[in-house]
């Protein structure tokens, strides 16, 4: 008779996008595990390489400079694209993955990791002002399916540092599922398959904005993702005011939300991470809102006072009580 092995938690933990990034496996195969999870990471930093909006050289920054122009692209690049604009039009613009301009002219001109250390008192000299003339918006970008072109308005250029995480973390936990339980931290946006043995879910710390060394509580997540957005940690200041990476397209700055921090469990990280993002842009009461008419997401939304809010049905994701379960990720 065959020897019975117990399946294993197999982890890969690595930097990237700008944050700390982990992947967890269930499998009795170590082998199959350690492979899958090293092509779970090269997708992520493929995401990156080729989407993030500083460096110069990825495919995402040739777009932007070939506006005007009908440039074919990859399929990786087409179907993050394409998912961003579906989500501008599903949140009526909230999210747009075109406010590069008011990135740039609120300061956030230069990764966090940067050896500069992202955004600094002041500004950088390099930041460029909010060039954009007329009612351009995410609607006037062309996508020709065809031939799998996309041409950019001048004056128009695209950041989707907003959603790729949260993309990335579904398609690299895609690579591990076939395994087993897996779940994929890609800096708090979280996709979650399955659960650990003699779990009822991945165990995901709920991390307090106000004190970076504790957690408010811890969800218990299966085949769903999480995602956390707010204005603890990416802020700076800019011509003598405080500002945040998350741009109010209607007004084309730094929103003026009342909440610190949207945690958002959704049917994948990907909508978690952007239902999470609108939350915070909209503030407490219109955002409670939002939250309540999206099916399948529920919601904890931390005002700047500290006072917690959530959607009915998150506490049910609510592992009680706390120290009986060590979470595994943190949203």
């Amino acid at each position: 008779l065959k020897r019975f092995v117990p399946p294993t938690i197999h982890e890969l933990r690595f930097r990237a996008m700008n944050c700390e990034m982990g992947a967890w496996v269930v499998t009795t195969d170590a082998r199959a595990a350690r492979r899958r999870l090293r092509a779970a990471r090269r997708l992520v930093e493929t995401v990156e390489a080729r989407l993030s909006r500083f460096c110069p050289e990825s495919e995402l920054s040739r777009l932007n400079a070939q506006a005007g122009q009908a440039v074919r692209v990859s399929s990786l690049l087409w179907e993050t694209l394409r998912y961003a604009l579906d989500a501008a039009q599903r949140t009526g613009g909230i999210y747009d993955p075109t406010v590069l301009d008011a990135l740039e002219a609120a300061g956030y001109d230069r990764s966090f990791d940067s050896p500069r250390g992202g955004p600094v008192a002041g500004g950088s000299p390099n930041a460029k002002p909010a060039i954009r003339k007329g009612p351009l918006s995410w609607r006037d970008v062309r996508l020709d399916p065809r031939t799998r072109r996309v041409t950019l308005p001048v004056g128009l250029r695209l950041d989707l540092g907003g959603i790729a995480k949260g993309w990335a973390a579904e398609r690299a936990a895609d690579r591990l599922a076939p395994l087993g339980a897996c779940l994929v931290d890609a800096g708090g946006d979280i996709a979650a398959r399955g659960s650990p043995p003699g779990e009822p879910g991945w165990p995901v710390a709920v991390a307090d904005p106000r004190d970076p060394d504790a957690d408010l509580m811890v969800l218990l997540v299966r085949d769903r993702g999480v995602a956390t957005s707010g204005i603890d940690y990416r802020r700076w200041v800019h011509n003598g005011a405080f500002q945040h990476h998350l741009i109010d397209p209607r007004t084309r700055r730094p929103a003026q939300t009342d909440l610190l921090t949207a945690t958002v469990v959704a049917p994948d990280a990907a909508q978690a991470d952007l239902h999470a993002m609108v939350a915070m842009i909209l503030g407490l009461e219109e955002g409670l809102r939002y939250l309540a008419r999206q099916r399948g997401v529920e919601g904890l939304l931390i005002r700047q006072d500290g006072e917690v809010f959530a959607t009915a049905g998150f506490w049910r994701y609510v592992a009680e009580p706390l120290a009986d379960h060590r979470a595994v990720a943190s949203a």
